[in-house]
């Protein structure tokens, strides 16, 4: 069996618990922390950030979403196809923007050998302290929103907001 058949045996897109109804508490708390992170940060990065940490957690869910939002918003469609390979794409991101999905690979994987002192340097050479962190919520809490909705088995395209 390969791996993808595995995945697909994981995943039977029928949903779980309702983590909202189950967890109040928790759920609102989660919102609180996502609203506090966006603070004073740029839309469009939000969307970017959001949308890099759900490619990298396979979170299908939130991948959809936060496309939408970008698109909604009035992210160009090139910049969306690109964020998967920022790296051969540079020219499609600003340097701070480049900095923040460097920020959103290390933190997100942080499993794979922490943050390096030159990812995080590189982050706080285009952020103030501030900014760098709002950032750092705001990928701690799409990492928080990726599990939520991976574990609970959300259904891509049903944005229950």
């Amino acid at each position: 069996m390969t791996n993808n058949e595995n995945a697909a045996q994981l995943h039977t897109h029928t949903p779980r618990l309702n983590f909202a109804k189950a967890a109040p508490k928790a759920f609102k708390a989660v919102i609180g922390l996502d609203a506090a992170a966006r603070d004073g940060l740029d839309p469009a990065l939000v969307e970017l950030i959001q949308i890099r940490a759900s490619l990298l957690n396979g979170c299908a869910y939130c991948l959809h979403m936060h496309t939408s939002d970008a698109r909604k918003a009035g992210e160009d469609e090139a910049r969306l196809h690109m964020v998967g390979v920022w790296r051969e794409a540079r020219n499609f991101f600003t340097e701070k923007e480049q900095a923040a999905l460097d920020l959103t690979e290390a933190v997100t994987l942080v499993h794979q050998g922490g943050v390096p002192d030159d990812v995080y340097a590189r982050a706080a050479a285009q952020f103030d302290e501030t900014e760098l962190g709002h950032v750092l919520a705001l990928i701690f809490t799409i990492n928080t929103w990726n599990r939520i909705a991976l574990s609970t088995a959300k259904v891509a395209g049903e944005d229950e907001r």
